[in-house]
């Protein structure tokens, strides 16, 4: 396969919605949000971090866009042993839906809507990746959104992890609750079996990921979303490393991560 790279995906957004300028509007909707994390007890990594997080959300009217760049503090042990006490690590994720470049209503059963989702990984270090694949859009009882994606992931220089198949749904649930509403959400990537793969230096993972955040800003009649709750960190084999392996010669222990953050998070 063809190698795609970040400009890319650059590209191809930018052509499709250039020859759909006349079709219409081309951002239908968009919002930014700034995110402040603290939690303890993450793995490979120093055990406690400080995150915070940009996000951008935006449909068009050649499919949507997702954006998020995170800058992570280390503190604690781990945090000062030669290594940066900071990084930071970010994903340009367009989609191109089927259905509004040709205009007609695919649904059928469940799915609305058919697409082709790409991803660009970026960060400090040795983290770029591009990710190309299907997705559709599912219509599920309850649900604000309910996405599909899959991916075949290409790994920048060819790395562990290279021409691998990844399954990341993603979702948003809310539920009333008094004068606010409560709001679930978040995506799991599924990056499936590759613990085959020649060398053994990447292996199959699940990172599960939700918030769990109440509209305080609604609560106290306020016109902007400022949410206050949790996050969840569920990842096995964290970053392709098999439990209780080795990060360039050196013993991790385990990497299985299980933990939850406090969160703060703001609409703008």
């Amino acid at each position: 396969m063809k190698k795609i790279t970040s400009s890319s995906l650059v590209l191809i957004a930018g052509a499709v919605a250039t020859s759909s300028v006349c079709a219409g509007e081309l951002i239908q909707w968009h919002t930014n949000s700034l995110t402040y994390l603290y939690g303890k007890n993450y793995k490979v990594d120093p055990p406690i971090q400080q995150t915070f997080t940009f996000e951008h959300a935006s449909a068009w009217s050649v499919g949507d866009l997702f954006l998020f760049i995170d800058q992570i503090n280390f503190n604690g042990k781990g945090a000062n042993d030669g290594r940066d006490n900071r990084t930071h690590y970010g994903e340009f994720s367009p989609r191109l839906s089927f259905g509004k470049i040709s205009g007609t209503n695919i649904a059928l059963g469940p799915v609305t809507d058919i697409l082709v989702s790409m991803t660009y990984e970026f960060g400090k270090g040795d983290t770029e990746a591009y990710l190309i694949g299907p997705a559709i859009d599912l219509a599920i009882p309850g649900f604000d959104f309910f996405q599909l994606n899959t991916y075949l992931r290409k790994t920048d220089g060819g790395r562990p992890g290279d021409n691998v198949w990844q399954i990341t749904p993603a979702w948003s649930y809310t539920i009333p609750m008094g004068r606010s509403d409560l709001v679930i959400d978040g995506y799991i990537d599924w990056v499936v079996d590759n613990d085959k793969n020649s060398r053994g230096e990447y292996h199959a993972n699940v990172h599960i990921n939700p918030q769990i955040k109440y509209d305080m800003g609604k609560a106290l009649g306020w016109r902007e979303k400022v949410y206050v709750g949790i996050e969840y960190d569920y990842w096995k084999n964290k970053f392709g490393i098999k439990d209780g392996g080795y990060v360039s010669e050196q013993f991790v222990g385990t990497t299985d991560q299980n933990t939850a953050s406090l969160l703060l998070k703001a609409h703008f």
